[in-house]
Order: C-alpha cells, then sequence, then structure tokens
C-alpha cells in the first residue's frame, strides 16, 4: 500500500478486496468475449496468490463496528443527512366518523388517492437480448462521486425472456439510496464501483459494496419498511472527506427507454447548493406521497445482488447472517472449476509453426511454459505400437502435445461415420414423411409469389467495395499467395532436371500450305498467267518458279490427276523423318548488360586526338621513327634511303643521311649524353654521330665511335658479325636487319634478323666492340626483342608463335613462354613499371598480358581489320597505342594498379585518322609516344609522320 494515502484498515481491506474481484470479472468478460487463449496467460502470472496474501497479512478486527453518526456512516456529510432525514409530515387527508373531515373511512381516503399525484419512476427496456450489453442496458446511470438518491422507483421492463437486464447502474463513490425502489421486472442494482474499478473508478473505495449505500429497496408503494433495517444498510459505509457533489441531469431517449447520466459537478460541497448533488421526491409535487410513507423492503433480486457484491468483503461486517462467507465459497468453487476444465495449452488459435523452432509448445493457464516431449524415433514408436494392444485407438493432438485416447462410444461414432450411417442410434433415416402443408383443394395460391427484389438485378455495391480492398491489399503486399515449393531431385542428374517430361520433347512438323483460289479448278481470270508470263516462269530458277500454274476447268469431272502428287508426298515423308526438329533455348539477355561499365573518356584526358603537326620530306614510306630523350627531336627512316632528325615543335629538318638501301629501323640512345642513333638497313647495323650535343659529348661519342683496330671475335660470333670503320661504326651481319633495340643503360644494342633462325639475335657492346651470341636455344624465327626496363638481365624474344622472357645472367628461361594464340606476331612492347606486355599481331589482334597473373593473355583486343605494325607504352602517362595497315591508329587508357588485387583497367580513347593510304595499301607503320608530354607521332606509308596533341 502507499504510505502518503491516509486510510484504515477496512479501506484497505476494501481496496484489495476489489482488485481481487476486478480480477475476476477480468477473466470472466475474456471468455465471454472469446480471447481467454491469448490474455489469460499474461494475467495468470499469480496475481490471486498475490493479493489473497496481502488480504491475510492486513487483518481487520473481528469485532469492528464502522462509526455512525444519527443512523448514517460517518463519511455522510452533515448537508447530505439532513436530505435524507424525514421532513414534518403534513395532512393531505383527514378521515374522521362523524363526517366532520375529508373522509369517514381509510378505504375511502386510500380509494381517493389511488391515481392522483406524481410517482417519481424511471423506466427502460434495454436488455442484452435486445442487443445491448449489461453495462449499457441500465435505465439509469450514476456517474460521479457523492451522489444521493430519494424516493425513486427505477425499472427495467425487460423481462426474463430478454436474459440480462439493469434497471439502476451506479459507479458513485460515496452514493446513497433512501427509500428507493428497483423494479420488479429488471435485474436489480449493478453497482461497478468496486468491481471495475480499474476500468471505470480511480477515487477511494468504500468498505461496504464500494462505497455505494443501498438503502432500503421496496417493491410495492404503501407497505412500510423497517426503519432499523435502514440505518443498518448505512451503517457499512467508510468516511470521504471533501468529496465534490454531483449534478444529476435527466436524459429520455423515448417513451420506453430513460437513462439518467450522472455527471461530476463544479461547485464544492460547503459553496454550492445541498441539492445539487441529490434527487429527493420533494422536487416533485406530490398530494398523497409522503416522506414517512412505508415502503416495503424488495427481497429476492434485491438480497442476491447485495450478497454478489459483498462477497469481496473481508467478512467484517457483523451486520450479515454469514452470507459473505457463503458468497466468497462459491466465488472460490468456481474459480477452481474453471480451471480444471481450461485447457492445457491457452495460447489459442496461433500458428504452431510459430513454435516450430521452440522448445515449448505454449504455455498453461499460470502463464508457464510447456515443454515439448522428447520425440521417439521410428523404431521406439513401432515398438510400442506392437506393445500397447489399445494404440490403434490412440491420436496425436499436436496442440497439446500429448496423446489422447479415444472412448469406445467416440470408436463406435467414427465407424458410423466411415459407413456413411447416421452418428446416433436413436436417428431413424426412412422415417415416414410428415406433411405439414394442406394441399386440399381449397389451396389455390401458390407457396410464394413475392416479386423479385431489386437487389437481385442491381450488382452489389458491398462486393465491389471487398474487391478493391483485396485488390489494394494485394499491390501492397499484405496479402501473399502461397507459392509452391521448388523441388529438387537430390540423386537425378541436372540436366535430366530440366526436361519436363520423361520421354524425348515433341515438336509438331511444319503444316503444308493450305490452298488458295489459285487451285480452283474454276480460278478467276486474274489468277491465270498470260502466255508472256508462262515463258517468264521457264526463265526462272527452279527454286523461285512457281511450284503451281493454275488452269480452269469447266466441270469437276474434266480436272486430271496431279502429275507432281507422288513427288510431293514422298518429299513431305523425306522432310518429316530425315530432317530433325531440335528445339532451342532462346536467353534473352539485354545488351546493354553485357558492355563493360567503363569510366568517361572525359575524366581521362590528356590523350591525343587531332593532328597538330606534318613532317614531310621523305619520298617513300616512313618505316621508322624513334624519338630522344629529351623530347626535342625526332628521327626517321625511310624506304627510299634516308634518315633525317626532326625538330618536334617546328617541323624543321635538321640533318639528312642517304644510303643506298632501304632503311627498316632506327633507334635513338636512351642516355641524354650521348646522342647517337642506330640504324638497321640491309644487312649493316650503323651507329651515327647526330652532332647534336656539347663539345664534351662530341668528344666523348668520337672516342666512342673511332675503331683503332678490328676487334677480335668469338670463333661462334666471327662468322655472323664484323665490325668496320665508316661515318660512325659498321656493323655487317650474315643476314638482313630488321629490328634494333637499345639497353636502358645505352652500352648494350640487340639486333635481330627475322631469317637468322637461331642465330638471329645478337648483342653488340657499345663500349668494348664486342658482340655475344644468346647462349639459350631459340625456337621459331625471332621478331623483336625488348630489354626489361627495371631488371638487368631480363630479356624478351618475341617470335612468330610465342614470347619468352630470359635471364641473360643465369643463361635460362625466367618464366615460362607467353602463350598468345596469335597466328604471327608483328611487334611487342613493354610497359614502364615492367610487369605487363602487349603484343600486336597481323591479324589485327592485341593482346595484353599480366606477367605476374598468367602466361595467358589477361585482355585481347580486336580493334583493326588489317595488320598492326606496331604497339607502344607511354613513358609516364597511362596511354598505350597501336597502328595498322588500315591507315589508323588507335589510342587507349591504360591503368596499372600498384595494388596486386586490382586489375589492369583499359579503356579505347580515341581512333585516330590522318594517314592516307597509299598503292601498297600500307598504312600506318609505325607510332611512338613524345617521352614526356601526351602526344602521339606516327609514320605512314604516304610519307608523312604526323604529331597529334591533346
Amino acid at each position: 500500500m502507499d504510505p502518503n494515502v491516509k486510510c484504515s484498515k477496512t479501506d484497505a481491506q476494501t481496496w484489495l478486496s476489489t482488485a481481487l474481484t476486478n480480477l475476476d470479472t477480468c477473466r470472466a468478460g475474456f471468455l465471454d468475449l472469446g480471447v481467454k487463449d491469448m490474455v489469460l496467460p499474461l494475467m495468470s502470472n499469480n496475481v490471486s496468490n498475490l493479493i489473497c496474501n496481502t488480504l491475510a497479512i492486513n487483518k481487520v478486527p473481528f469485532n469492528y463496528t464502522p462509526p455512525e453518526k444519527d443512523g448514517f456512516p460517518s463519511w455522510v456529510r452533515p448537508g447530505d443527512r439532513k436530505l435524507l432525514q424525514s421532513s414534518t409530515p403534513r395532512d393531505n387527508a383527514v378521515v374522521a366518523k362523524d363526517g366532520s373531515c375529508n373522509f369517514r373511512t381509510i378505504k375511502d381516503a386510500i380509494n381517493a388517492a389511488s391515481g392522483s399525484g406524481r410517482e417519481n419512476n424511471y423506466s427502460g427496456s434495454r436488455s442484452v437480448g435486445g442487443e445491448s450489453t449489461t453495462f449499457n442496458s441500465a435505465t439509469v446511470a450514476a456517474v460521479g462521486d457523492a451522489f444521493i438518491a430519494r424516493g425513486i422507483t427505477f425499472r427495467n421492463t425487460a423481462g426474463a425472456n430478454n436474459e440480462q437486464a439493469v434497471a439502476l447502474r451506479s459507479g458513485s463513490d460515496l452514493s446513497v439510496f433512501y427509500q428507493c425502489s428497483i423494479g420488479e421486472y429488471g435485474s436489480g442494482c449493478f453497482d461497478f464501483t468496486a468491481v471495475h474499478m480499474a476500468w471505470f473508478s480511480g477515487q477511494r473505495l468504500q468498505e461496504q459494496t464500494s462505497g455505494s449505500l443501498l438503502a432500503p429497496m421496496t417493491k410495492k408503494k404503501g407497505e412500510a419498511a423497517n426503519e432499523e433495517s435502514k440505518k443498518k444498510s448505512v451503517s457499512s459505509a467508510v468516511k470521504s472527506q471533501k468529496e465534490k457533489p454531483v449534478v444529476a441531469k435527466e436524459v429520455r431517449s423515448s417513451k420506453e427507454e430513460e437513462d439518467l447520466l450522472l455527471d461530476s459537478g463544479d461547485d464544492s460541497y460547503y459553496g454550492g447548493d445541498s441539492l445539487s448533488g441529490s434527487l429527493n421526491s420533494d422536487d416533485f409535487e406530490s398530494d398523497f406521497f409522503d416522506d414517512g410513507s412505508d415502503r416495503e423492503t424488495e427481497g429476492g433480486d434485491g438480497e442476491a445482488s447485495e450478497d454478489e457484491l459483498i462477497a469481496c468483503h473481508d467478512g467484517s461486517d457483523d451486520g450479515e447472517d454469514g452470507s459473505d462467507d457463503e458468497g466468497s465459497e462459491g466465488r472460490e468453487e468456481s474459480d477452481s472449476s474453471e480451471d480444471e476444465v481450461a485447457p492445457r495449452n491457452t495460447v489459442g488459435d496461433v500458428p504452431l509453426e510459430w513454435y516450430k523452432d521452440e522448445k515449448h509448445i505454449g504455455y498453461d493457464i499460470t502463464g508457464k511454459k510447456i515443454t515439448k516431449k522428447e520425440k521417439q524415433d521410428k523404431l521406439d514408436s513401432f515398438l510400442a505400437t506392437m506393445d500397447d494392444s489399445k494404440n490403434w485407438r490412440k491420436i496425436y493432438d499436436e496442440y497439446n502435445d500429448e496423446e489422447v485416447e479415444l472412448t469406445k462410444e467416440e470408436s463406435k461414432l467414427i465407424r458410423k461415420m466411415l459407413k456413411g450411417e447416421a452418428p446416433h442410434a436413436d436417428f431413424d433415416p426412412y422415417a415416414p414423411y410428415v406433411d405439414w402443408f394442406n394441399w386440399d383443394d381449397d389451396a389455390i395460391h401458390p407457396l410464394s409469389s413475392a416479386p423479385e427484389p431489386k437487389r437481385r438485378f442491381i450488382p452489389s455495391k458491398w462486393e465491389a467495395k471487398k474487391v478493391v480492398k483485396y485488390v489494394r491489399a494485394i499491390r501492397k503486399g499484405l496479402i501473399k499467395f502461397e507459392e509452391e515449393p521448388n523441388v529438387y531431385l537430390l540423386w537425378g542428374d541436372d540436366s535430366a532436371s530440366d526436361q519436363k517430361s520423361k520421354h524425348l520433347t515433341y515438336i509438331p512438323p511444319p503444316k503444308l500450305k493450305l490452298p488458295g483460289h489459285e487451285e480452283s479448278y474454276n480460278p478467276p481470270s486474274e489468277f491465270i498467267p498470260t502466255e508472256k508470263e508462262k515463258a517468264a516462269y521457264e526463265l526462272m530458277y527452279e527454286e523461285d518458279r512457281p511450284k503451281f500454274i493454275p488452269k480452269r476447268f469447266t466441270s469437276l469431272r474434266s480436272i486430271p490427276a496431279y502429275e507432281n502428287a507422288l513427288k510431293e508426298s514422298s518429299d513431305r515423308c523425306s522432310d518429316l523423318y530425315l530432317c530433325p526438329r531440335v528445339r532451342k533455348t532462346r536467353i534473352n539477355i539485354d545488351p546493354e548488360s553485357l558492355k563493360p561499365k567503363l569510366p568517361s573518356r572525359k575524366d581521362l584526358k590528356p590523350y591525343p586526338n587531332s593532328c597538330y603537326l606534318e613532317y614531310k620530306g621523305h619520298t617513300g614510306a616512313v618505316t621508322s621513327i624513334s624519338p630522344d630523350c629529351s623530347g626535342q627531336w625526332i628521327a626517321s627512316g625511310s624506304a627510299d634511303g634516308s634518315v633525317r632528325i626532326w625538330e618536334v615543335e617546328t617541323g624543321r629538318c635538321l640533318k639528312v643521311w642517304q644510303f643506298k638501301e632501304p632503311v627498316k629501323c632506327v633507334a635513338w640512345n636512351p642516355l641524354p649524353d650521348f646522342p647517337i642513333l642506330a640504324v638497321a638497313m640491309g644487312q649493316d647495323v650503323i651507329i651515327l654521330n647526330t652532332e647534336l650535343g656539347t663539345d664534351e659529348e662530341q668528344q666523348r661519342i668520337e672516342e666512342l665511335l673511332r675503331l683503332g683496330s678490328l676487334p677480335e671475335l668469338d670463333e661462334s660470333v666471327a662468322p655472323i658479325v664484323s665490325w668496320h670503320q665508316d661515318e660512325g661504326i659498321k656493323i655487317r651481319h650474315f643476314k638482313n636487319v630488321s629490328f634494333v633495340d637499345w639497353h636502358p643503360k645505352g652500352d648494350y644494342l640487340s639486333a635481330v634478323m627475322s631469317a637468322g633462325e637461331t642465330r638471329g639475335v645478337v648483342i653488340h657492346q657499345l663500349s668494348v666492340h664486342k658482340t655475344q651470341r644468346l647462349p639459350i636455344k631459340m625456337r621459331g624465327l625471332p621478331v623483336c626483342t625488348l630489354f626489361h626496363p627495371n631488371h638487368r638481365g631480363m630479356f624478351i624474344i618475341a617470335t612468330k608463335k610465342n614470347v619468352r622472357v630470359f635471364n641473360l645472367q643465369k643463361k635460362e628461361l625466367a618464366i615460362k613462354k607467353l602463350q598468345t594464340g596469335l597466328r604471327e606476331i608483328s611487334s611487342m612492347a613493354i610497359h614502364p613499371g615492367g610487369d605487363n606486355l602487349i603484343v600486336g599481331s597481323k591479324e589485327g589482334k592485341m593482346c595484353w598480358f599480366d606477367m605476374d597473373l598468367s602466361s595467358r593473355p589477361y585482355k585481347t583486343l580486336k580493334n583493326h581489320p588489317k595488320d598492326i605494325r606496331n604497339v607502344a607504352f607511354h613513358r609516364s602517362y597511362p596511354l598505350f597505342a597501336s597502328c595498322s595497315e588500315d591507315s589508323t591508329a588507335y589510342v587507349f587508357h591504360g591503368k596499372v594498379y600498384s595494388d596486386l588485387n586490382e586489375n589492369p583497367l583499359i579503356v579505347p580513347l580515341e581512333i585516330l585518322r590522318g594517314h592516307s593510304t597509299s598503292s601498297s595499301n600500307r598504312g600506318v607503320l609505325d607510332c611512338k609516344f613524345h617521352p614526356r608530354q601526351p602526344w602521339l607521332f606516327t609514320a605512314g606509308a604516304d610519307s608523312v609522320i604526323k604529331l597529334y596533341c591533346h
């Protein structure tokens, strides 16, 4: 209990009794509403036990007598007691035998008074049978504290046939009903202040019947009531201080039903009118109704109602003769009987699938979990079936997780239902028919001749609303249809599961063409060909020639036999059994989804996209170009035997060398201190001094290119290579040289002889004037070579089919050969990082190799329709390019990530078309990037060198 609330032990006992009664009433209400399986487990957490224990602890003395004053409980205020006390009676009629007064006999006075005056009766007829509830069926409802009623009759005329009905419903705390009568047809007074405390009343409850004082109730007017019994019934209330009076409002709904709704007033007790919180018979004018008139105390309904309310009391009231204890015992017996008949599992209509993964199947009446029983396996279940002779009569109740044994009567009932017989033996299916209709001659009218209602001809608007409601629920996903589970054949073949049937899928053959108007025996004139059209048919191919020429006959008898009938039947039969019909599954794929998601070209700038400058001066096709390491100069070699040096920014030709043979390849030394040029033509490789360096550099170059005496060569190299002094140094080979390449340090120079086979690759060392052969046996004809930019001893050789990487220091194959899968390799270039390689071929394909990833191509690009002549990487920008004999050059974005988990990004950027196709159809023969700027040089067979800038 709250220690801050000042109350007596009787108040506390009343509150606890009210809580117990409220709990029991809620249970009964949930049972009536059909929600017991969902709510009762929540209300059964030992609440009743806690309240009972508290009642036992908080005891009231047995000889306790509530305080009274002037025959009323002490909590009744002085002003209210004055309202309830009888006023001084007045004479309405005087009887005297001598005739000096109004009447001579009492009987005459009573008969004269009968039917006159005004009676204070409130009558209604609401009931449960009339589609109302017990709570709402009250004729008069009192709501608010300190309600007082005096000399009023409350009735409910529903009768016993209409089930429960209430004449007076009191929810007023500290209320008094004095000299009031409850009608004989109703169910009495419904006091819900204590019974429904949790729902309707939050005030302090009183000692007996929640502080609602039921004064002696009369059954018939004019019968005296015992004044002492009134005082005893009044003495069971508890004092309440400073409660607001109530205002009585009369509400009449109809002639048969009148409700009095009482709301709490705003005026305080001591400051307002004392009559504002009460109803009194003196408020109505009546000549023959006296405050002191006798009334007979109502028995039966009134007593039963009082006992029912006192059942929540603790039994301390000694004014009753034991009815409290009997009521309490009856209530406890009803609770125990209800628990016995309650189901074991109280989850209600909840699907048992919700408890599939739980260790329990629900909750019992006390709210405890019902643990699942351990299930037996098939063997134990079979043995239990064989041991138990009554097992065939047991069924499993999955709701309560137990086996239920059917009785003999239930077994007989099931057998009869399975046989189609009547369940009960007393039922006679062949009883004689009793005709309840009179079929005599006077039956001249039909059984039903009512006209068809209009609703049968009009679409139902309620059905339309339901359909719209379901459609909206389906669209929102609130209603979901059950989908059949996809059953997977565990031991079957994956290919066999795709077949819809076990036999072969039947594909119907194409049907024959139906005959048209032209095949009629008497076709229209426009279908009959003329002689010219027939002659034109003879000149057509047999496949295009019409198979039937229309003719006209006068009758069906004159139609001859069709000459091609046997041939067409034979061809049709051959098509049916010789031509296979295969069902091919067509896969609908969005073409856009197959395209790779690449970044925009605008985000990948700068890259060369337009021609900025042209270098003209050669008379033959420009076969090779090479820019120097500074980017200021570019050297070119042509088929006319000339070698030219150009200034990049201005296009000015600085120097020209003329040779007798066409130039195959030129290569500028990568060192900025040694501006020398290697030129390959015929069988010779000439090292030229470009004279572009300073005086000190020129002096070092002259010393480097001066041969004091012919170098001594090894016996293995002597028949292949010889060194000679010319304008620079001339190195003669035994075969024509097609390609030269410098080492990044600038001292070594590799030369490739395509027809040299195993001796087709040699390496020259310029500082010591020596030549070396590869110590490794080479398979295939060499095409080009490259020195690794980062690893000192790595040397890459491309043959016509494969690419091999050698380690010159260890004299062994560094990694496995790169399998290109190309028909013939034409060129290759290595990334400045040294881990990626691109290879061009003469079939227009370009392969990107990630040597750390695999020996197979990472990407194969098919861009050019003709042979690729050369490929190139930029030294600092993520760009690479390829040129082809189709007079185009392709520029790509190729970004290599430092993270080994990221694959290189390849994006096509631009197609450069600027060179004209020569008579030899050789197109663009070489391409090189500027060493510092995102520029591209291209050399074409049209004798022009072009510079493309961004």
